[in-house]
């Protein structure tokens, strides 16, 4: 299967799960189900949970395993991206090519849109699912509770905001771009591995290449928020440099942002390549790299 079809068919996979998970429009309250569907399904490349499952296949897992928490990892995703665009956060208007959840419904709406689908991701976590023991469950749940948590995602967004017109050196930037962005990218590695009930050689790879990979997407975004179009991106183009953000753009250039994502994707491959036996990850890898410069 070529990667372009197997980014279509999971996909398609991971949309039609979400849909039967999420409450149909029709639901009650019906404004913060409206809410809730109007962000998770407006259209997102679902790189996360196609992670997911690409790292469960490599590691001789099965699809059925591996879908809720290909699906809890983008309600968190989803989420993160509503509350970052909050005027406390962000104050950003545009979102994958439409009006964010509060410019869409309303601030105290999108708060709460927000707060539904991050603990929808834990509910699913906790569910009996397939061959997953009970004891890989909790596994699973400690594992995006640290990537999603003050120790990953939200401690990284809390020293983004904090650095914003600063002058931040490279260890903190590194923090940043590792905790805000990476922490999940790497937990989607370790939750398909989980889901497959991968080695612990195995794990390690996959945890590795998670790292590597992770924090190429982020400076990749970095150089996308210089070289590309508000319609290109979906989002208000060269907001990063308004707002005085922490970028490897800022520090070192485009040129040594480049180089640097282009470095750690081949790690990311070196990494993974014994256990990548279909060679997808590596694939995914080059596609985050390749299609976003």
């Amino acid at each position: 299967m070529s990667l372009g079809s197997f980014l279509d068919a999971q996909r398609q996979a991971v949309d039609e799960a979400l849909e039967a998970c999420m409450p149909g429009e029709d639901s009650y309250p019906a404004r913060l189900v409206a809410a809730m569907r109007y962000s998770l399904f407006a259209g997102g490349k679902r790189i996360r949970p196609v992670l997911v499952m690409a790292a469960a296949q490599a590691a001789g897992g099965k699809a059925t395993d591996a879908m809720p928490a290909a699906c809890a990892v983008e309600l968190v995703h989803t989420y993160s991206l509503i509350h970052d665009d909050l005027p406390a956060m962000d104050d950003d208007d545009f979102r994958r090519g439409r009006p964010t959840c509060h410019r869409a419904f309303d601030e105290a709406t999108a708060i709460l849109a927000g707060d539904a689908l991050l603990t929808m991701a834990f509910e699913l976590l906790s569910l009996p699912s397939g061959r997953i023991t009970p004891a890989t469950r909790i596994r699973m749940v400690e594992e995006l509770s640290r990537a999603a948590g003050w120790r990953g995602m939200v401690g990284g967004q809390q020293v983004d905001m904090e650095s914003e017109g600063a002058a931040v050196e490279l260890p903190v930037l590194e923090y940043i771009h590792t905790h805000k962005t990476g922490a999940m990218i790497r937990c989607c590695l370790i939750l398909g591995g989980l889901s497959a009930g991968a080695s612990r050689a195995t794990l390690r790879a996959l945890t590795r290449f998670g790292e590597k990979v992770g924090l190429a997407f982020q400076i990749v975004d970095d150089i996308l928020d210089v070289t590309s179009t508000t319609e290109e991106m979906g989002k208000d183009q060269g907001s990063d440099a308004r707002r005085g953000k922490a970028t490897y753009t800022a520090l070192f250039g485009l040129d040594e942002a480049r180089r640097r994502a282009v470095e750690l994707v081949e790690d990311a491959r070196t990494e993974v390549a014994k256990v990548d036996s279909k060679g997808i990850l590596g694939q995914i890898a080059d596609y985050i790299l390749l299609r976003r410069l």
